[in-house]
């Protein structure tokens, strides 16, 4: 849609606008992928401020934006183009829903208190065959999430599936506009979200309000509530009911379960069928129930619809499971904290602790969104937890506290808050248990998690942070103004952590990340990481993964290229940023020279995929002697990226670059370069005065005097040939130190003496000759830092200093600081 047309729409008298097209709305920062196409939204929310964004957005070349307040920062950006309206959330629902007008197709819009995710992913796996179909991504169903879904629609769009989600009154009536549903679905009414209606049947008015104005309404007539609350709704359209009453449009006759399926007889305009559901909980086949009245009303046949109903694939849980301290294992769900959840997440207890064997803990907060009183609630809570054989409580939270009386388990305890809990003694006790968190946000029981994680341990990694900003503006300044910079913090940053290593790139308008795979990503998008991430290895059971967090995947092969697509059509994605990797004489992984007639042609004919970047790696670019293939590699990669500028309208990056060619070939740098080791200290050129970033350290735990004749360490490796002295510290093979550097080749530094290594290094310890040294237990060894280079135990080990950093364990805590 042009700029301008979207500025009449949501009431903006501007004048002179560029005559731009804008695919992308943007209300998420880090999502950004396309600038000169996308118009970001700063919305204000209860948590966040997206005007703060906004020059952060501008710096990576966003120049749109709709804002309800013009901030005194913005003078300086002097491209930007501002519309100002008086509330930016109201102007993107307004925008989406002028968008959904011009489509006169089939919608599906669901909502009900659960099952509304589910019921839209099977109806798409279901429907994907008879229709061209967009939907919402994920749990897209707030009152942001509903506009975003609703603007992916296109002009192949052949039918719209739309699930609206609500947590108080007066939210639908936004909704009900954008989404505009011909067929509306109500899942169900439960529990959830419960604390701001007056009741159950105020919500389910509130809810139906989606269907004022639809065509049919389908849903299970088996709740009399619900059957009621629609009955005097106004609905005007058809009622396309299911459930045991002969009067439903589609009568449930029996239902017969087995280990591992469900069987459902049914009739429909006076005839009998009978389907087989591949699940056998209550949930799935409430929801698969939904989906067989949508296809019997779009007039799919009874043998067709049995045919489909078995090929199900069930959704993913939210619920995370982690190893934890002294055997145990956590099961972490904070995603929501109603009864239905609750019920859920300890069915998913009991079958982890049953497979495990071990005894089972729950963890459990004050629950904040039900809607009934205290005294219902927790006696609620104290029943179904009962009945899922519970051995022992914890409850945290002030409610939960006043009604521990209602609990009847053999172990009980209760904390008024987080931190009371995290002070006591009970922190430190668990063992050999499977324990669930189950938490409401606001009680932050990620806290609890990351201490039933813990391990420590005496050896640090310090990690100079001020290092590392100094190295990153190093190579900056080696760059031409409008270049790019992709930092490379796979393999844990290597080695220093990449969360905090992330976050201060970020902070210095570092423009992409990059990490090897998607587990990392993800993990630096729960840490409030904005920028884009590529991934650079993407492996097929990580696409959800991929899509869920943001990450944009390097595609190197059409085995990968052609299960990518596969995996975003069937979520429904379209143009989903990729990074096309060509192989231009490294030979490891990449699209070779005569792959790209092909592979041109086959990212020509999708659209679920769009291509972001194209890129190469050098294989000789710190070595002299290789500069002549260097070069070689460098016109076979442009030779490759002008075929792509040339068959695509949109603007697509180029990058071979890395930390050693930055400093050796900047003529080549393109639109952007990645930057890798040389963060960490690490230079091509003799000359360049780069900082150490990481200082691995550790102490000395005891001292001994070992007599002449003597051996120290396994195998009896470390002969004594005079009396020595012996210190042994806190690190092995396990936390990083090579066992190559055992038996006098690896030294440490002492108190600013150095000290060899003596015997065989140890899993866990190693053993140092002190003799003449200034030491004693207690003092600080440094392994390698500023003053023993990790250069020099790289040259100890002959190999690189990328091993040396990437070898630390994660068990060896990092500490972070700056000066």
């Amino acid at each position: 849609m042009k700029l301008n047309k979207i500025a009449k729409l949501i009431g903006v008298k501007e004048l002179n606008l560029p005559d731009v097209d804008i695919n992308w709305l943007l209300t998420d920062s880090r999502s950004l992928s396309f600038p000169a196409e996308s118009l970001f939204f700063a919305i204000h929310t209860t948590r966040n401020n997206g005007h703060k964004y906004v020059e952060e957005l501008y710096q990576q070349n966003l120049r749109y934006f709709v804002v309800s307040e013009i901030l005194p920062e913005f003078d300086k950006l002097t491209e930007a183009v501002f519309l100002q309206v008086n509330d930016t959330l109201v102007a993107l629902q307004i925008l989406a829903a002028a968008h959904r007008s011009e489509f006169n197709i089939p919608v599906i819009g669901i909502t009900g208190s659960n099952g509304k995710t589910v019921v839209k992913e099977w109806l798409y796996q279901l429907l994907h065959v008879d229709y061209n179909i967009t939907r919402s991504p994920r749990s897209y169903n707030s009152q942001i999430g509903v506009p975003l879904s609703v603007w992916a629609m296109s002009e192949n769009t052949q039918l719209g599936i739309f699930e609206a989600g609500i947590s108080q009154m007066h939210e639908m009536e936004h909704l009900q506009p954008i989404i505009q549903p011909t067929i509306g679905i109500f899942t169900n009414l439960g529990e959830a979200h419960q604390e701001n209606f007056n009741g159950l049947k105020q919500k389910c008015e509130e809810k139906l309000k989606l269907f004022i104005n639809a065509q049919t309404l389908v849903y299970c007539s088996d709740n009399k509530l619900v059957e009621i609350s629609i009955a005097q709704s106004g609905f005007k359209g058809r009622f396309f009911s299911w459930g045991k009453s002969d009067k439903a449009t589609v009568q449930i006759l029996k239902v017969e379960k087995t280990v591992s399926n469900t069987t459902v007889t049914f009739r429909f305009s006076g005839t009998e069928s009978t389907i087989v559901i591949p699940f056998t909980d209550d949930a799935s086949i409430e929801n698969s129930l939904q989906c067989v009245a949508v296809m019997l009303h779009l007039g799919i046949g009874t043998d067709e619809i049995s045919k489909r109903i078995l090929l199900l694939e069930a959704v993913a849980m939210r619920l995370e499971v982690k190893e934890g301290v002294r055997d145990c294992l956590i099961i972490n769900d904070s995603y929501n904290s109603d009864l239905n959840s609750l019920s859920i997440a300890l069915d998913f207890l009991n079958q982890q602790a049953t497979a495990k064997n071990l005894s089972k803990t729950l963890i459990l907060s004050d629950i904040l969104q039900t809607g009934l009183s205290s005294d219902e609630l927790y006696k609620i809570v104290a029943d179904l937890v009962a009945n899922k054989s519970v051995k022992r409580i914890i409850g945290i939270g002030p409610e939960i506290s006043n009604h521990a009386g209602k609990f009847k388990l053999a172990e009980e305890v209760f904390f008024k808050d987080t931190e009371d809990f995290l002070k006591s003694t009970l922190i430190r006790e668990f063992q050999n248990e499977i324990i669930l968190l189950k938490g409401s946000r606001t009680f932050h029981f990620e806290d609890i998690s990351e201490k039933l994680e813990l391990i420590t341990h005496e050896t640090i990694l310090e990690v100079n942070l001020n290092a590392l900003v100094d190295n990153l503006n190093y190579f900056r300044s080696k760059l031409r103004p409008k270049t790019k910079m992709m930092c490379m913090v796979k393999a844990f940053a290597y080695g220093s952590g990449s969360v905090e290593v992330a976050r201060t790139l970020q902070h210095h308008r570092c423009d992409y990340l990059a990490v090897a795979v998607a587990d990392e990503g993800a993990e630096l998008r729960c840490e409030g990481i904005r920028i884009p991430i590529v991934v650079m290895n993407p492996e097929k059971g990580s696409f959800g993964m991929i899509f869920d967090n943001k990450l944009e995947p390097e595609i190197y092969s059409f085995r990968l290229l052609e299960a990518f697509i596969s995996a975003a059509e069937k979520l429904g994605i379209t143009d989903y940023p990729i990074h096309v990797k060509i192989d231009s004489g490294m030979h490891r992984l990449g699209f070779e020279p005569h792959d790209m007639e092909s592979l041109l042609t086959k990212l020509k004919g999708q659209n679920q995929v769009k291509v972001r970047s194209v890129f190469s790696h050098l294989s000789g670019s710190d070595d002299a002697k290789f500069d002549a293939f260097t070069r070689q590699q460098m016109s076979i990669f442009t030779a490759c990226a002008d075929q792509f500028s040339a068959t695509f309208s949109h603007y697509i990056m180029r990058h071979i670059l890395n930390s050693a060619g930055i400093e050796r070939f900047p003529e080549y740098q393109f639109d952007m370069v990645r930057l890798g080791i040389g963060h960490y200290g690490i230079s091509s050129l003799p000359e360049a005065n780069l900082k150490q970033v990481c200082a691995l350290k550790t102490v000395i735990l005891q001292i001994k005097n070992v007599k002449a004749g003597e051996t120290v360490g396994y195998s009896r490796k470390g002969i004594v040939a005079t009396d020595k002295r012996i210190a042994i510290i806190p690190i092995g093979y396990a936390d990083g130190f090579d066992r190559k550097l055992g038996n006098g080749v690896g030294e440490v530094l002492i108190n600013g003496q150095r000290a060899k290594v003596i015997g065989n290094v140890c899993m866990d310890l190693i053993m140092i000759d002190v003799t003449g040294v200034e030491a004693n237990e207690g003092d600080q060894v440094e392994i390698f830092g500023d003053h023993l280079t990790i250069s020099e135990v790289a040259g100890w080990l002959k190999t690189i200093p990328y091993e040396v950093l990437t070898s630390v364990s994660r068990r060896v805590k990092r500490v972070y600081f700056q000066e």
